[in-house]
């Protein structure tokens, strides 16, 4: 019996896999592998793995939930990848979630009286420019993903109205030329999960929010540049 939503989430170093009960949303199991590139070579062994400690098969899932980005590009596509090839292969659906939106659910979640602040994630994306959104404790969205370069008034019309958390790996970065500001607090040490994933994952699902497996793409926010190696 199909009950059972698997979320893939690959868009940092951190991979890491879930499985949550639809019905529910109650989870079952993660598993996660912090080796840097590892996740071409390790994500199917995850998954099976995963399942077997569980007790179930793949013919269990309902749905297959992914870390849609902004993120890691090769990271993205291979959760893509891997997500696609299971619903394909299993006639399942596809759903989408933000990356960003599942970060900072995951930190709402841990945090005492999580109404007194905004939650913006933040994701390396190369010198001083990182990707970014901002949402409420209960996930409504203060400012849409974006790439933005990092200065000290970088945020300062969100940061003089409400006190704000922020965390991921780019975190830092706006830290060092922030820094110290009355409505900014730091997290360190915050990394994307598949159970946040699969937790927005489920309530999608409920709603039938879901892709179309053949052409689905991650989203990436900036375009993707590649370029001719040099012999």
């Amino acid at each position: 019996m199909q009950t059972l939503l698997l979320s893939l989430e690959t868009s940092s170093p951190v991979c890491s896999v879930a499985l949550h009960r639809v019905a529910d949303g109650s989870l079952i199991g993660q598993t996660e592998l912090r080796l840097d590139k590892s996740h071409s070579t390790h994500l199917t062994i995850l998954i099976e793995q995963l399942l077997a400690n569980a007790g179930h098969q793949l013919a269990d899932l309902a749905a297959v939930a992914v870390s849609d980005g902004p993120g890691s590009y090769t990271g993205l596509r291979i959760g893509a990848a891997a997500a696609k090839g299971l619903c394909f292969a299993l006639d399942i659906p596809l759903v989408a979630v933000s990356t960003l939106k599942a970060l900072a659910a995951q930190v709402a979640a841990g945090t005492a009286r999580p109404e007194n602040h905004f939650y913006c994630p933040m994701l390396d994306a190369r010198r001083q420019e990182v990707y970014a959104a901002m949402y409420t404790h209960e996930g409504q969205e203060v400012l849409a993903p974006t790439p933005l370069i990092l200065d000290a008034d970088t945020l300062a019309e969100q940061l003089a109205r409400h006190p704000t958390l922020f965390f991921g790996n780019g975190a830092a970065k706006f830290q060092a030329v922030l820094g110290e500001h009355s409505n900014a607090g730091f997290l360190a040490g915050i990394e994307p999960s598949a159970i946040a994933v699969g937790q927005l994952g489920v309530a999608a699902f409920q709603r039938e929010e879901f892709q179309d497996v053949a052409y689905y793409e991650p989203f990436y926010l900036k375009e993707v540049y590649t370029t001719t190696p040099k012999k």
